[in-house]
């Protein structure tokens, strides 16, 4: 067998691929991560300047441990960053007892220990009174465990912690092929091919172009800043946590505040019938005023305090997957190449747990989390 150029190589370094990249350096792991575009880009879903990180995780009652896990990571690699990553301010859910919202933090507390402090209509207005137009039996719970992610400069430094650690980090450069042999694993890309034991392909949106896994789907969502109108400190992070809402129909309405200067990031989970299906090679990221016309519309009502106009918006592309959980493990068909994606809009805070259960995987150690329910085999 040829000398393979790496134990490892880790195609995409986005979210999970960064912080797989990071684990596998810091256990020894012959590594070479590679992305086709810049560190911390803005041409996927890991950018837009902040993430929810919290415990209660409502998609996956098995999600909880990996949300805890992924808590002691954050600050790991927050110190050796030498700055905190994971900022802890708090966050808010509110809806009726029985939303899947309010009512499923509840649940998922309850079943787990986790700390949390329901909050009853008068409480929550009295509280957090930005928040207009409470349904009658609205409720809010208030996680203190539940904080804020900076996507682009978490995955920053942990290209930064993989590199120290001794891997090798390549942007700008595009995986043509990957190909399982008797060797090992052939990564192609223009002008080079590496050979490897194992690869991870954590590849995001590009993900379904690059495996044989047509369940995934590829969606573009908007995001929206606006900027407050009157009263700015209200809208603090300190005043304005990170939230989500359940508004009548189950729609839901998500975001945080912001420090100066005070750009509010908002928008509303549309992810089923009406998501716009979106090919990731089209590098066109324009919006129109149909992106946020129904968001306008909600914050009207709920959050009068903000400027009806958004201060800008942005776009982020979500790979969706039929039963709304995450993909991950090794192919049947190839063994030595792991596949991870399927963020469903909720994976960045599970980054560095996903990160630690990839090197799991790619190193042949058993996975401290049970991550049976988002196993690629239930798709192949």
């Amino acid at each position: 067998m040829p000398e393979p150029d790496a134990d490892v190589v880790v195609v995409g370094l986005g979210a999970w691929g960064s912080m797989a990249l990071w684990q596998l350096a810091s256990r020894g792991v012959r590594a070479i991560g590679v992305e086709r575009h810049g560190r911390g880009h803005s041409l996927g879903a890991s950018h837009g300047g902040s993430r929810m990180f919290r415990i209660t995780c409502l998609e996956h009652p098995g999600l909880v441990p990996l949300a805890r896990r992924s808590g002691e990571l954050w600050d790991l690699l927050g110190r050796q960053a030498g700055k905190p990553l994971l900022h802890r301010y708090g966050g808010l859910l509110i809806g009726s007892p029985d939303s899947a919202v309010a009512g499923g933090t509840l649940t998922a507390a309850n079943e787990h220990g986790i700390e949390v402090e329901p909050l009853d209509r008068a409480r929550l207005a009295e509280r957090f009174p930005q928040h207009t137009a409470l349904a009658a039996d609205d409720i809010g719970v208030w996680e203190p465990s539940a904080g804020l992610l900076r996507p682009e400069e978490s995955i920053r430094a942990a290209l930064d912690a993989a590199e120290t650690a001794g891997a090798q980090v390549l942007t700008g450069t595009e995986v043509t092929g990957i190909y399982s042999t008797d060797d090992g694993v052939l990564v192609h890309s223009p002008g080079r091919t590496w050979l490897a034991r194992r690869v991870v392909v954590a590849t995001g949106s590009w993900l379904p172009s690059m495996t044989p896994l047509p369940e995934l789907r590829v969606v573009r969502m908007p995001v929206t800043w606006f900027e407050p109108d009157g009263d700015a400190d209200r809208f603090r992070l300190a005043e304005f946590p990170v939230f989500m809402r359940e508004l009548d129909g189950g729609t839901v309405l998500w975001g945080c505040g912001a420090d100066p200067p005070y750009d509010v990031k908002l928008g509303l989970e549309q992810f089923g019938a009406t998501a716009v299906p979106f090919d990731p090679l089209d590098t066109d990221r324009s919006v129109t005023p149909a992106d946020w016309t129904a968001l306008r519309e909600v914050l009207a009502d709920h959050l009068p305090g903000l400027r009806p106009e958004p201060s800008r918006v942005a776009v982020c592309m979500l790979t969706l997957t039929p039963d709304g959980q995450f993909v991950l493990g090794s192919l049947p068909e190839a063994p030595n190449v792991i596949v991870a994606g399927g963020d469903n809009a909720h994976g960045f805070k599970h980054a560095t747990g996903i990160g630690e259960l990839l090197a799991d995987l790619a190193t042949g150690h058993e996975p401290r989390i049970d991550f049976s329910f988002m196993d690629v085999k239930r798709f192949c």
